[in-house]
Parts: structure tokens; sequence; C-alpha cells
């Protein structure tokens, strides 16, 4: 997997466990949520690239939709997520990027493992755009990813509020473009 899609699926995917766990037990299912974030941050040695330091300024929509479903009382979550990302270079304040997300995940399989722990196959969906300061596309990687996640259901699998984060892994590689947003952002941000 591409660099981009690493950061990406690592971002998103902290943010997507982390908002799994919205609601509680007590709401009636199905549960809906709604979160707005805002964040300002520094990365240094951006894409591997020493000496490179960037801002990135992201804002980030998600829509956390979860029902329980089949006899087991199982929660499967959807996910939608729309992002708008810039990165910009601090030794150049006129060079900057912008990466456009509209990302669906969605559990098409939730197994309890029975050993205290519960395996979700996970469907990402969407598109991942970056434009550079004059709008024009630079990078673009459209298309569907499958990947794992195992959490500790703290001996409630019913009841998602109290999961905690295991691990992840790739199952399938993303299809369709799979531009590199690393080469495409470090010419534009060092140029």
């Amino acid at each position: 997997m591409r660099r981009r899609s690493r950061f990406v699926l690592a971002v998103v995917g902290a943010a997507v466990l982390s908002l799994s766990f919205v609601g509680g037990v007590a709401a009636q299912p199905p549960v809906m949520e709604r979160v707005h974030e805002e964040f300002t941050e520094e990365l240094q040695d951006f894409c591997d690239v020493e000496g490179l330091t960037v801002r990135l300024d992201g804002v980030v929509d998600f829509r956390v939709h979860w029902n329980a479903r089949k006899r087991d009382g199982l929660a499967y979550f959807v996910q939608n997520v729309k992002s708008s990302l810039t990165f910009t270079a601090l030794a150049s304040e006129d060079r900057w990027v912008t990466s456009v997300e509209n990302t669906l995940f969605n559990d098409v399989r939730v197994t309890d493992n029975g050993d205290g722990t519960l395996t979700i196959l996970v469907l990402g969906a969407g598109n991942f755009v970056t434009y550079d300061q004059t709008g024009k596309a630079i990078a673009r990687n459209p298309g569907r990813v499958f990947f794992e996640v195992v959490v500790d259901h703290a001996g409630t699998p019913q009841d998602p509020t109290d999961d905690e984060f295991l691990e992840d892994r790739l199952v399938k590689e993303s299809t369709g473009l799979n531009d590199d947003f690393c080469e495409a952002a470090v010419p534009v941000l060092t140029g």
C-alpha cells in the first residue's frame, strides 16, 4: 500500500475506531452520531523528506450509524467520513496541497472469536483527491479497500461502547487508481 494510503488508513482508522464507541448501551439502536473536528498539527520530515516540515490543517466530519444485527446482537457500524486536509510547507507558506476525502466504511462481518475478542471485516469505499495550490488535481485514490480490526470486547460482545482496539490488518489493497500522495505532494511543497 502506498504511503498516502497508509497515512490515511492510520488517521481515518484511529478516528473511525474512536467514533465506533460513541453512544451507549442504554440508547435504543439504531444509534446515529455526527462529529465535526477541526485541528492543526505540525509534521516533521513529512513524507520521509528530511527537514520538510508542514502544517496540517484539517476539517473532518463523521457520521456514524450502528445497530445490532442477527441473533447474536453484535453491533455493525457504518461510518461516512468527509475531510479536507491542507498541508502547508512552513519554509514557504505559499506552497500547499489539499486532500479531499469522501469515504464510507461499512462493517461487512463481525465475528465473536470466543476468546474475549471480536474480529470485524470492514469495507472502505470512496475517493481521495489531492489538489495543488492552483486547484489542479495532482493525485487520485478512488476505490475500495478491505481491512480487519480486532477489538477486546471487555466481556460484553453486544456493547461496543467499552471495546478496546487491539490490532488491524489490510485484507485487500485498494482498487482503482492508487496515485502516490507523497510523489505528487513533495514537488509542490518544496518547489
